[in-house]
């Protein structure tokens, strides 16, 4: 009888859940682990940056490799940074699975220069740690644009209430600096909806995958500056304009040659008027 071989990028794999009991790899509170378990759900995320065959891409806390697993099914070129050395022998197996795919990094993902380890045009995708998901946005965020970043996009998963202040409007409560970051020179939507119920241990809250496609900059306008004119603005969000942008030099002024009226809150200024804004602090 014929030998039944895996069908290609699918090897023969045991249960994720197996492989958790076998190398005793409970979640553990203090690295913000929550593992996923549904491969089909983990095929759903890993398909949402488009066609991975051959792609460079890069994920921060893979654990015990579910989503890890998903992005090499979807043949791309992957580096994984763990900073839990109870999951190496587990990401090992992996790297064995799938030959000169993976290559796993042990280390800290906010101490590790991703550009260098993954290589311009990598997808970013994650299911990031809850204690450390925005500090590495934000990272990769600021990244430099000359004309687009280092990265090409950036499937990430977050508590819903972070996912929900990265896509955020004018106007809504959860609309902040997260959101102008996120937004004035990227695209981002929520892409999926996890419920709590899909991860081992289930978190407290609901959980949601976010897309994020860069764009080019607006011409004229630098980061430090837009960054200075929201951190002030949304730092007194309850207070009008004219009081919480009159510590920033020439704020005021900029307002007033723009036509933004100074009664307005910060949560009703629009993405592109702080642009605006802050193209004229940046000249």
């Amino acid at each position: 009888m014929a030998e039944t071989r895996p069908v290609q990028n699918r090897p023969a794999l045991p249960p994720l859940r197996d492989v958790i009991a076998r190398h005793g790899l409970n979640a553990s509170k203090a690295l913000g682990q929550n593992f996923l378990l549904d491969e089909q759900l983990l095929d759903r995320i890993a398909a949402i940056p488009g066609p991975l065959k051959d792609a460079p891409a890069f994920e921060v806390g893979p654990g015990p490799g579910g989503l890890t697993r998903a992005i090499l099914r979807a043949g791309a070129n992957l580096v994984a940074v763990e900073r839990d050395d109870r999951c190496l022998p587990a990401l090992a197996e992996l790297t064995d699975a799938f030959p000169g795919q993976l290559r796993v990094i042990s280390g800290d993902a906010m101490q590790v220069d991703a550009l260098a380890e993954a290589g311009q045009g990598a997808h970013i995708i994650a299911n990031l740690p809850y204690n450390v998901g925005t500090p590495l946005l934000v990272g990769w965020l600021s990244a430099d644009w000359s004309p687009l970043p280092w990265w090409n996009s950036l499937t990430l998963m977050f508590q819903m209430e972070v996912a929900e202040r990265i896509v955020a409007k004018p106007g809504t409560d959860h609309y902040g600096r997260l959101a102008v970051l996120s937004q004035w020179r990227s695209d981002a939507r929520i892409a999926m909806k996890v419920h709590r119920s899909a991860f081992t241990p289930p978190p407290k809250v609901m959980s949601a995958v976010v897309h994020i496609t860069p764009k080019p900059a607006p011409e004229g306008v630098q980061l430090k500056f837009l960054e200075r004119l929201t951190a002030a603005a949304f730092g007194q969000r309850r207070k009008m304009l004219r009081q919480s942008l009159k510590g920033l030099p020439g704020a005021l002024e900029a307002l007033e040659s723009l036509d933004i009226d100074p009664q307005r809150r910060a949560e009703t200024v629009s993405v592109e008027e702080f642009v605006a804004i802050a193209r004229i602090l940046s000249a």
